[in-house]
C-alpha cells in the first residue's frame, strides 16, 4: 500500500472508532443545523480533529481542506476530508454513512480511502494502481443497458433551485431503470458504483469532499465520472454523473433534455 494512502487509512479507522462508539448513546451527541437540513455533530467535529491529527503527524506540511473547519496550509498536496458523510443517518441510527479522505497533489487526486464504520467495509484507491475493498480488487459491473441497471441518487437538501429539473430526471429514471435507491451518503454511494453494488450515480449539490475519493475509486475500477454533460468540471460544479462506461453514457444522454442553463458547464 502507498506510504500515503496507508496514512489515509489509519486516520479513517481513527474516525471510524469515534463514530461507532458515539452509535452506542445517540440521545447525548449534541447537534446543532448549520443551514436548512444540513447538520453537524461533535462527533463529525471530533472525528474530523482526528483525521486531520492522523494526516498532520505524518505530513506537517500538507494543507487541508476539511468539512467542518474549512481550508488550512498551503501546499501542492491537500487532504479533502469528510470526517462523517451522512450525518442524518448517523443521527437517527440509519447505518448508511462513511468517513472519506482524499489526496490531491497539484489539483489531480492520488489517493482515496472511503470507510464504512459500520460495516467495516475499507475502500482504497490509488492513482494508476485499482481499487480496492478489504484488500480485495474491485471493478464497476458489467452492465451496459441502463434498463437493466441500478442507479443511485441524492435528493436536493441544501438548494432547491434546480429542484425541477431534477425531478423530470429522476422520472425519467424511474421509467428507464430497474430502480433508483438513495441512501443518503454520497461517498458511499460512489464507493458502491467502484465496486459494483450500483451501476450508476447522479446528485447535484455536492461539495468536493463528498466526490474526491470516491470518483478515483471509480475510475481505478473501471468506470467513468463526469459532470451532467460528461465533462471534467464534477469538482467545482458539484453535480456528478457516474456508471460504468456504457450506463455512464445512457446517463449523459437521459439527463441532457432536463438541463436548464444553470446546470450547464459552459
Amino acid at each position: 500500500m502507498h506510504p500515503m494512502l496507508n496514512i489515509a487509512v489509519k486516520a479513517a479507522r481513527r474516525a471510524g472508532s469515534i463514530i461507532n462508539r458515539a452509535t452506542r448513546n445517540l440521545d447525548i451527541v449534541a447537534v446543532k443545523e448549520k443551514a436548512a437540513n444540513d447538520y453537524v455533530s461533535d462527533v463529525d467535529r471530533e472525528a474530523e480533529h482526528a483525521i486531520i491529527r492522523t494526516l498532520l503527524e505524518a505530513y506537517p506540511d500538507h494543507s487541508i481542506l476539511a468539512e467542518e473547519s474549512g481550508a488550512a496550509g498551503k501546499s501542492e498536496y491537500q487532504w479533502i476530508v469528510d470526517p462523517l458523510d451522512g450525518t442524518t443517518n448517523f443521527l437517527h441510527g440509519f447505518p448508511q454513512y462513511a468517513v472519506s479522505i482524499a489526496l490531491s497533489h497539484r489539483g489531480i487526486v492520488t489517493q482515496a480511502v472511503i470507510y464504512d464504520p459500520a460495516r467495516n467495509d475499507l475502500f482504497t484507491a490509488t492513482r494508476g494502481r485499482g481499487a480496492y475493498l478489504n484488500d480485495q480488487r474491485i471493478r464497476v459491473s458489467k452492465r451496459i443497458q441502463l434498463k437493466s441497471s441500478l442507479i443511485g441518487t441524492g435528493f436536493p437538501f441544501r438548494q432547491f433551485e434546480h429542484i425541477d429539473a431534477y425531478f423530470a430526471m429522476l422520472r425519467d429514471m424511474m421509467k428507464n431503470t430497474a430502480g433508483v435507491r438513495r441512501p443518503g451518503a454520497a461517498a458511499l454511494d460512489l464507493a458502491y458504483v467502484a465496486a459494483g453494488r450500483l451501476d450508476g450515480f447522479w446528485e447535484l449539490g455536492l461539495s468536493s469532499w463528498d466526490m474526491a475519493a470516491g470518483a478515483l475509486l471509480i475510475t481505478e475500477a473501471g468506470g467513468l465520472v463526469g459532470d451532467l454533460e460528461g465533462n471534467n468540471e464534477y469538482m467545482t460544479s458539484g453535480n456528478i454523473v457516474a456508471g460504468t462506461p456504457k450506463v455512464f453514457v445512457a446517463l449523459l444522454r437521459l439527463i441532457a433534455p432536463h438541463l436548464t442553463p444553470g446546470l450547464k458547464s459552459h
